[in-house]
């Protein structure tokens, strides 16, 4: 089958739109229809339902999409293999970042990427990681810098981790900051402030709550943590942090069990990563 034409196939799919994914690979909407069609005439069978505004596979569609990615993978692995420049490091860079990273840690990375590799131009997108995994899912960046979870997919390979030391904290004036060993359910009696549920950082405070058979007082989720620090050190209620960002708006409570969380660098599998992608790879497991 057509490289091209399973590219146009798996680019619908993940732009959920045969206009957006038309831009994404700079092609007209007709063109992107066309290869479509030459795609399903190919296979024998209709690959994606348009009987409704939503994009949709249909069964055959659902089974092509697995090999098609693979192939396409493989394609971008043999260019790479080819390329005269694979050992030049050089050209453009797709990177997503978690916001906590891309605050502080990638601005040192990028700072010797730049000072190092001059010609290394970077595409850099922030988000938190859950919808950075979905985007690798779909090719959208070569890396991303995220939370790592035991719940990630198998298609992801973790090439750099570190760990990121985390504490209890609260405003000074927080009626909890004047305990001398506060234990988790003196924390269950106020306001917890926590990054929604679903993530690394949420699961493991509600795991440790629910051990002791407590239940969290949860007050205004949100992913960013920068949001976190700042409503806690107004004494919005207590949260868990990284170390990294104490500052003298907050005060660590001397509690156990002690908590952290895995952070990494992620490509995916069976895909080659460029020299870039490797150069930048080798900073972070330098600098972390």
């Amino acid at each position: 089958m057509d490289a091209h034409l399973l590219e146009a196939f798996v680019t619908i799919i993940d732009q959920e739109s045969f206009s957006e994914a038309a831009e994404r690979l700079h092609l007209t909407q007709p063109a992107i229809s066309k290869r479509l069609s030459a795609l399903e005439s190919l296979a024998g069978n209709r690959l994606i339902d348009r009987s409704n505004r939503q994009i949709q596979l249909t069964d055959a569609g659902a089974r092509l999409l697995p090999h098609a990615r693979r192939i396409i993978d493989e394609v971008h692995n043999a260019k790479l293999a080819l390329s005269d420049k694979r050992d030049t490091v050089a050209g453009r860079l797709s990177v997503i970042a978690s916001h906590h990273i891309g605050l502080h840690h990638l601005p040192a990375w990028l700072r010797r990427l730049n000072r190092e590799f001059p010609d290394v131009s970077l595409e850099l997108k922030f988000m938190d990681s859950e919808s950075a995994l979905d985007q690798m899912e779909k090719r959208t960046a070569e890396l991303a810098f995220v939370t790592l979870s035991e719940s990630m997919s198998h298609s992801f390979e973790v090439q750099v981790r570190w760990e990121d030391t985390m504490a209890f904290v609260v405003s000074p004036e927080h009626p909890l900051a004047n305990l001398e060993q506060p234990t988790l359910t003196d924390l269950a009696r106020y306001d917890a402030l926590l990054p929604e549920a679903g993530t690394a950082t949420y699961r493991t405070v509600s795991r440790l709550f629910l051990d002791q058979g407590l239940t969290l007082k949860l007050q205004m989720p949100t992913n960013y943590m920068e949001t976190i620090k700042v409503m806690a050190g107004v004494g919005l209620g207590w949260s868990v942090l990284p170390v990294n960002m104490m500052d003298s708006t907050l005060v660590r409570l001397p509690m156990e069990p002690r908590v952290s969380r895995l952070l990494g660098g992620i490509g995916l599998v069976g895909r080659t990563l460029s020299p870039q992608a490797r150069a930048l790879l080798k900073i972070a497991s330098e600098l972390r």
